[in-house]
């Protein structure tokens, strides 16, 4: 690559933690309980977005009879039990932590909430220890969600660095349109029922975090 990365910025839920099938399971449930299903096409249109802005998407493609707001409430009846059984995500662990042993700085930059997010990485407290910063999607120096840049520009601040000197993870499209607009270089790993012709965007699409290769980047092999 021709930009000099030196820091590193990862989206959190379907790319360091395995959340996706949990919020597929609650959705279904959620849908059933009023006669309506919970399709692929509609999962694929809120991954990467807030939670608010998900459940819009979700009560209108649904028609459902009730605000986002209240979804909301009837899904997160259901969830905050099930978040403690995420597992983080191939590759995720012994890759932060080989940065952070290297001195790279690294950071989270998530659509999830401050609320939501502690209750995902609860059995994993001294994960967060290996990111000089995280944001989460209900930051107040954030105005809009992505595919807006504000995350990623946000948290390149309180790296104190440059986007151009960013290497962003993303495993969806809001998050990697996000990225690019944010002037970040982006790696993409979508889900596999996730077409990557979606994808072209990113400067690179791989299947997995365990086939990053550091040295590509200018950064400390593993």
């Amino acid at each position: 690559m021709t930009r000099k990365i030196t820091h590193l910025i990862y989206d959190f839920d379907g790319l360091l933690m395995d959340t996706e099938p949990i919020h597929w399971q609650v959705n279904t449930t959620l849908a059933k309980r009023y006669n309506r299903t919970f399709d692929l096409e509609t999962h694929l249109a809120i991954i990467g977005r807030p939670a608010l802005v998900s459940a819009q998407i979700i009560v209108d493609r649904l028609n459902l009879p009730l605000t986002a707001a209240a979804y909301l409430v009837e899904r997160d009846a259901i969830i905050f039990d099930l978040y403690p059984q995420a597992q983080p995500l191939p590759g995720a662990l012994t890759l932060t932590e080989h940065f952070y042993q290297a001195g790279i700085p690294q950071a989270i930059a998530t659509s999830s909430d401050a609320h939501r997010f502690e209750r995902k990485i609860s059995q994993y407290p001294e994960w967060l220890n290996r990111f000089t910063c995280i944001v989460t999607g209900d930051d107040p120096a954030i105005a809009a969600g992505k595919p807006a840049p504000d995350c990623f520009l946000v948290t390149a601040e309180r790296l104190k660095t440059t986007p151009d000197r960013c290497l962003v993870f993303e495993d969806s499209v809001a998050g990697v349109r996000a990225a690019k607009r944010a002037g970040m270089a982006v790696i993409a790993i979508p889900s596999p029922e996730l077409s990557r012709s979606h994808f072209q965007a990113a400067d690179l699409i791989l299947d997995s975090l365990l086939e990053f290769q550091p040295t590509a980047w200018g950064l400390p092999p593993n």
